[in-house]
């Protein structure tokens, strides 16, 4: 049995923005952002990641939590228990819209990861890093996010990191950079396109909290547009009301 990690889980969510807290119906899509964070081999996106859940007050299920969801049996069916029963057809309707966007089937793996993913972002206010979850998310209520840094400052941090020579160093984030390519190529996406993410964070020039307070900023702006939006739904809604 894969042991679980001793950050974030299973500590329940810490709550920022939710919304419309006390909701008139029943809630049958997410009532809060998600922030997908995919980032380059030593670039810290995973630190970052954190210190954003900080800045919001937000959850922040890492790589390793993801897959020990996926992996430990009872972890999984605990956590996708907990998802409100009104947002669960919302994720089975963008389970299947993953399955109908992504070049080839997907491995049973990759099935159990998705769920993971889209069960989190059913809950809202959540930060999520890596396993593609970018290219799984909608993007109405995902930010998503790409976090990169100059090549010689994300060998240098493997080098420091796993005590490596600076040419192993380089292997070990070519290597790296590889394989999450792969993997996202199986979703349909391509990390290096910058025109999949709301939002490209160059650490190397922020550093970690600038990088983190940026992040915070769109995540607010993104809300403020939603709120925007659900507004004139509503009101476009009650105009085909007679007498309102």
């Amino acid at each position: 049995m894969p042991t679980p990690p001793t950050a974030d889980f299973p500590a329940p969510p810490a709550h920022g923005y939710r919304g419309d807290t006390e909701p008139s119906g029943p809630i049958t899509r997410p009532r809060g952002l998600a922030v997908a964070i995919s980032r380059q081999a030593g670039a810290r996106g995973t630190t970052i990641a954190r210190r954003v859940g900080a800045v919001l007050g937000w959850q922040v299920l890492d790589n390793e939590t993801l897959d020990y969801l996926v992996e430990d049996e009872t972890a999984r069916s605990q956590f996708l228990a907990e998802v409100p029963d009104g947002v669960r057809a919302w994720v089975a309707a963008q389970l299947d819209r993953v399955r109908g966007q992504t070049p080839g089937p997907l491995d049973t793996g990759t099935v159990s990861m998705a769920e993971v993913v889209l069960s989190a972002a059913a809950r809202g206010d959540v930060v999520l890093v890596g396993r593609g979850a970018g290219y799984l998310l909608p993007t109405e209520t995902t930010l998503h996010v790409r976090v990169v840094a100059p090549q010689d400052a994300r060998v240098a941090y493997f080098a420091q990191w796993l005590r490596l020579s600076h040419d192993e160093a380089a292997r070990e984030v070519a290597a790296r950079d590889h394989r999450r390519a792969q993997f996202v190529a199986t979703l349909g996406g391509d990390p290096a396109d910058a025109t999949g993410y709301d939002l490209v964070v160059n650490a190397g020039r922020l550093g970690i909290e600038g990088a983190a307070q940026y992040i915070g900023w769109a995540v607010r702006t993104k809300q403020m547009f939603a709120e925007i939006r659900e507004a004139a739904d509503e009101a476009r809604s009650l105009d085909d009301v007679p007498g309102a």
